[in-house]
């Protein structure tokens, strides 16, 4: 079966709420549809992966092997999927925004694109496909338009669903994953990236130092410039006044020159 395509058989007997948390199937119009454990590739990819998109500072909530049941004869559950914040113990209402497929080298391909028209129709906007077989790719799936091949020398992006460019390596290879995870966690405390972290701990370093200069030319730092002080992040700027610092006759000169 190809993307696009449609159903061509009858609608079977199975519902959704048929379906235990924890049984190894999912529902493509009513019928059942084995999910078989994944091979050590798989596994991994898909934990690192989805730590990739679950740490991207726009994604609120974000799944493995979490169940969509968006019409009663219909139950997916994409490996990784990004959607809005879930609770409770039920199906998933609907289908994610964003669904990403591991394929490795047990993959059954006529179910797998079963599944991505399944979805499509059903309402999600992207799906990329990771092919853990043969060269290194992601297949990028969107309704109405043909699939295009990402390899691993460029980035994914999902405008509106992921703030950051996912690069296509960090879906295969563990330590690009980690590297874009730091990446997405820094960004949620407030931080560009890892060299936004070493320049505050060097402006600090130098705060503290012009502190300690002004003290040991005996002069008063009243609170406001010390505060002041301690804020500036701006490493060139605090270079300039701990070297004006021998020289000037009262702490406070040393803000009048910014």
């Amino acid at each position: 079966m190809t993307h696009g395509a449609r159903e061509r058989y009858e609608s079977g007997p199975f519902h959704a709420d048929q379906i235990r948390e924890g049984d190894r199937y999912e529902l493509s119009n009513g019928h059942a549809i084995q999910c078989a454990p994944g091979g050590p590739d798989h596994a991994a990819t898909n934990l690192t992966g989805g730590a990739v998109l679950d740490t991207d500072p726009a994604v609120e909530w974000a799944g493995v092997d979490a169940g969509f049941a968006p019409a009663h004869n219909m139950l997916r559950a994409p490996d990784v999927s990004v959607t809005s914040p879930q609770k409770g113990s039920a199906w998933i209402q609907g289908v994610p925004p964003l669904a990403v497929e591991f394929a490795g080298a047990g993959q059954d391909e006529e179910k797998l694109q079963q599944k991505i028209v399944d979805l499509l129709a059903a309402g999600t906007q992207l799906i990329w496909v990771v092919r853990l077989v043969g060269p290194r790719r992601v297949e990028v799936y969107e309704p109405g338009k043909a699939v295009r091949t990402v390899g691993t020398d460029r980035a994914l992006t999902a405008p509106g669903i992921l703030k950051n460019p996912v690069p296509a390596l960090a879906l295969f290879d563990r330590d690009a994953a980690h590297e874009a995870t730091l990446r997405n966690l820094l960004q949620r405390h407030g931080y560009d990236g890892l060299d936004a972290v070493r320049a505050e701990g060097k402006a600090e370093g130098l705060a503290e130092g012009l502190l300690a200069v002004l003290a040991a030319r005996g002069l008063v730092v009243d609170e406001a410039t010390r505060a002041a002080i301690s804020a500036t992040r701006d490493v060139a700027l605090l270079r300039d006044w701990l070297v004006r610092a021998g020289t000037v006759e009262r702490a406070a000169d040393l803000l009048a020159a910014r």
